[in-house]
């Protein structure tokens, strides 16, 4: 959890930066109950991984979004 603002809160805000346009951004999460991942990226996240993961499972997400 975030002192004081949301993950939403904090994606929305990434969103509204222009110099921060394009920016792929992953919601590291405990929310893990079944619909959590749909709500999540309804709400625009990029991608969705949840807790407890394998540091080779992030590791993977950035991949997938850096081209690397």
């Amino acid at each position: 959890q975030l002192p004081g603002i949301s993950g939403i809160e904090t994606m929305r805000k990434i969103r509204s930066l222009a110099s921060l346009e394009g920016t792929p951004v992953i919601v590291v999460t405990a929310r893990a109950m079944l619909g959590d991942r749909d709500e999540l990226m309804n709400e625009g996240f990029d991608d969705y991984l949840a807790k407890p993961y394998l540091p080779a499972d992030l590791v993977d997400l950035v991949q997938k979004w850096t081209g690397g």
